[in-house]
């Protein structure tokens, strides 16, 4: 039966507002933290609940075409202040990227939502007289976590990925946060997907409790095993903290890449590297300087900038290590340029420093579409944006950890933090023998996106990271969010946003792995393949 336009017009707005507020359960603000879970499970529920309700594939398609159009296009609006702010790109196809982006990714739940419609057929709850019976339920409900799961996995590996606001960032905070040291952010997106579909069951007519109770129950242990397993202590310490001094210069990004204001920012950058500690704290053993901190390749500065980078830190008798871009000539002759991380003390020279042959040194291996390299067919977009871009070569898969008085720092630059599975050869001891790390460091410029949602979403990823993997993790940003993560997923420490200055922190390094650092992505995902196979065989059994 063709539903009423009101009634058809009724469900469309239901799904845009719960793509709203599916969009603001990612990190605190404008919800607080208490609420960002419970909003997100209720959300998706409603998606869930049409979705399995849905009269065609059709249909469970468009429902959450819509509903991820509206999440993607709310939750990435800041896409459009790098764009056109910083990007000097006309407004009106600065937007236009930015829904274009929405409705690419919103293809991957319209995907899923339409797959999962046809696994599970129509529960027998919407025909009358034919209640489904409590295993049909939870069959159902895991079919759909499954096939929202898979659909995320995709959205992150394909043409390089973006499981940027992937729903387990909404559970930092919650009790299924306890699943990720198992299985990581998949496995977490998982169990929410899981619990969002079990409470959809609320909502359903003509069911009893005891067709509710089978589902509901096996939800509820989600939620309660989840909180058990996060009270595992999954590392412990490692050597003697470390005192750290991050940075946050607040550069705006409109001088950051300015010739005549480049040096004003290099300078600023030292000052706040090379000032006396704070009363009460020791001298840094270690300072941490945000992503490119020097805007152009480092065989384009003047000779003499190295060499006074160099005598600060002979000064301060510490190890400095700040965001570059690095040119290097490869053994065939080639130009190689990466975007890199190099450390240095008053050991090192400053001719080490103008080659990029220094020991220490991290080239970043996940390189940003249009920011760090242009996609096949897209020079013409890349074209109409006024940002410095480069085509930048990718690091090797392992790359060893910087030593820094006994502890092992691994890094990531800007947005490789969101992809786990890629961090963890670092933390592993290398085929070398040489040492895990104990402490994550991530470095970014997150400038191009003003004062915007980005900057939380971006600390709430490196959360997840660190209880992934049971390891802190130092961030150093140019406008911020700098921060220090213990190894339980807590900001200990932070700078606010869009503020010069220093945080000075003890951080502990950590050894010890999780079953995730262990074994990455398979296990979830293996879990979540046998899930799909087995609805398929049980689709073809009921045709």
């Amino acid at each position: 039966m063709k539903p009423s336009p009101r009634a058809a017009w009724m469900r469309r707005g239901a799904l845009v507002l719960a793509g709203v507020l599916q969009a603001l359960c990612f990190a605190p603000g404008p919800l607080p933290t208490a609420l960002l879970a419970i909003a997100q499970i209720v959300s998706l529920g409603i998606l869930a609940r049409l979705t399995l309700t849905a009269p065609s594939m059709r249909r469970a398609a468009l429902d959450g075409g819509l509903f991820a159009l509206v999440t993607y296009a709310v939750g990435l609006y800041w896409l459009y202040i790098s764009l056109h702010v910083y990007g000097y790109m006309a407004a009106p196809l600065a937007a236009g990227g930015v829904l274009a982006l929405a409705a690419y990714l919103a293809l991957y739940p319209a995907a899923a939502c339409a797959l999962a419609r046809w696994l599970t057929v129509r529960p027998a709850a919407a025909t009358p007289g034919r209640p489904p019976g409590a295993v049909t339920w939870l069959r159902h409900t895991a079919t759909w976590a499954a096939t929202w799961t898979a659909f995320e996995w995709l959205r992150g590996v394909i043409m390089s990925g973006f499981p940027w606001l992937n729903i387990a960032y909404g559970h930092v905070d919650s009790p299924l946060a306890g699943w990720a040291p198992l299985f990581g952010a998949y496995g977490l997106a998982f169990a929410a997907a899981f619990v969002a579909a079990a409470v959809a069951l609320l909502a359903a007519n003509g069911l009893a409790w005891r067709q509710r109770a089978l589902t509901l129950g096996v939800a509820g242990a989600l939620v309660v095993v989840g909180g058990v397993i996060a009270s595992i202590g999954w590392s412990s310490p490692a050597g003697n903290p470390l005192a750290v001094r991050l940075v946050q210069g607040n550069v705006p990004q409109s001088q950051k890449f300015e010739p005549a204001l480049m040096e004003q920012g290099i300078i600023k950058h030292m000052r706040l590297a090379a000032q006396p500690a704070s009363a009460g704290k020791p001298a840094p053993d270690f300072v941490l300087l945000p992503e490119t901190v020097l805007p152009v390749f480092q065989d384009q500065l003047p000779p003499n900038t190295w060499e006074i980078w160099r005598s600060l830190a002979a000064k301060a008798n510490t190890t400095f290590a700040m965001g570059v871009p690095l040119h290097r000539k490869g053994a065939d002759g080639q130009s190689n340029y990466t975007n890199s991380v190099v450390a240095f003390d008053g050991n090192t020279s400053a001719e080490a420093l103008e080659t990029a042959s220094v020991e220490r040194l991290y080239d970043k291996r996940h390189l940003v579409p249009f920011g760090e390299y242009v996609p096949t067919g897209f020079r013409w977009f890349v074209s109409a944006m006024q940002i410095p871009l480069g085509d930048f070569n990718r690091g090797p898969e392992r790359q060893t950890p910087f030593a820094v008085r006994d502890q092992h720092i691994a890094f990531n630059i800007c947005y490789e933090d969101l992809f786990g599975d890629e961090l963890l050869p670092a933390i592993r001891t290398g085929a070398d023998g040489t040492p895990g790390a104990t402490i994550l460091a991530n470095v970014s410029n997150l400038g191009w996106f003003g004062d915007s949602w980005a900057l939380r979403q971006h600390l709430q990823i490196g959360r997840l990271r660190t209880i992934e993997t049971a390891r802190p993790m130092l961030a150093a940003t140019n406008t911020g969010l700098t921060a220090l993560i213990d190894a339980q997923g807590r900001v200990t420490d932070s700078i606010p946003s869009h503020t010069s200055g220093v945080l000075e922190v003890s951080v502990q390094g950590m050894t010890g792995l999780t079953p995730y650092t262990r074994w990455g992505d398979g296990p979830a995902l293996l879990i979540v393949g046998l899930m799909l196979v087995a609805g398929m065989s049980w689709r073809m059994r009921r045709r």
